[in-house]
């Protein structure tokens, strides 16, 4: 009576994972060699692991990648794909995140480019940093109906709020001053304060033409190419192999 009225408790106070434990040990004869304060660690361990477990879960649900299985450990080093191990090694320990730093990857069609920043995404979830994946031109358009329905300020107020941003598809087609102007708002929230991944086919020196108002431009690419890494992706498209 006394065990089962433990494990109510414990599932009422939501340590799910301390429930499962303690009922797991009341199944295994041997656990009864081990002392309370073993057992009981072992019980704490679990509630740990599991909320450990369910935060991941959640990040990345959250996240929406596009590729949810892409991540660092599976990366395509083969040559000609220009890609540095240790610059890689360096973004996977996540410490860019915590700096706040940017992240720009650039390629041609099918060099990896969305997989690697899912692969990021991926890492920044595992490590406990909220993320978001998000094609540049769909942001544009959920920030058009916001504009129009009024949750313009609470789209914005989110998106500030993510640690990771990945943004794909960079430079599909010019923006409008609205989308210009948006997207300096959105980038003015997070420099110095969050992380933003750019993916693109065109070369970085060429984004300032891409954006095209001279002044907008320079304010924008102030607050991503300030402390951002880059990654240019060279070699075949990646599509004709395994992707990475």
């Amino acid at each position: 009576m006394l065990t089962h009225h433990s494990l109510t408790q414990l599932k009422t106070l939501r340590l799910d994972g301390m429930a499962r434990a303690f009922e797991d040990q009341l199944g295994q004869p041997g656990a009864t060699a081990l002392s309370f304060e073993d057992r009981f660690a072992m019980i704490v361990d679990r509630e740990i692991a599991f909320r450990d477990s369910k935060r991941l879960t959640r990040l990345l649900k959250q996240a929406k990648l596009k590729v949810g299985g892409a991540c660092l450990e599976d990366v395509d080093y083969r040559p000609g794909r220009g890609l540095d191990k240790g610059l890689l090694a360096s973004l996977g320990g996540g410490d860019w995140i915590r700096h706040h730093h940017n992240c720009m990857i650039t390629g041609s069609t099918g060099s990896g480019k969305t997989w690697l920043a899912c692969a990021l995404g991926n890492a920044a979830c595992r490590q406990g940093f909220s993320a978001l994946y998000i094609r540049l031109p769909r942001l544009f358009e959920e920030l058009r109906i916001a504009h129009g329905d009024g949750s313009f300020t609470r789209r914005l107020a989110a998106l500030a709020k993510t640690d990771l941003l990945l943004i794909d598809d960079w430079g599909l087609a010019p923006p409008s001053a609205t989308e210009r102007s948006d997207l300096l708002e959105i980038l003015d929230d997070r420099v110095g304060t969050r992380s933003t991944v750019i993916t693109s086919q065109l070369p970085v020196e060429h984004w300032h033409e891409y954006l095209g108002e001279p002044t907008l431009a320079d304010a924008i690419l102030d607050r991503i190419l300030h402390a951002a890494h880059r990654l240019p992706l060279a070699g075949e498209s990646m599509r004709k192999a395994k992707p990475a």
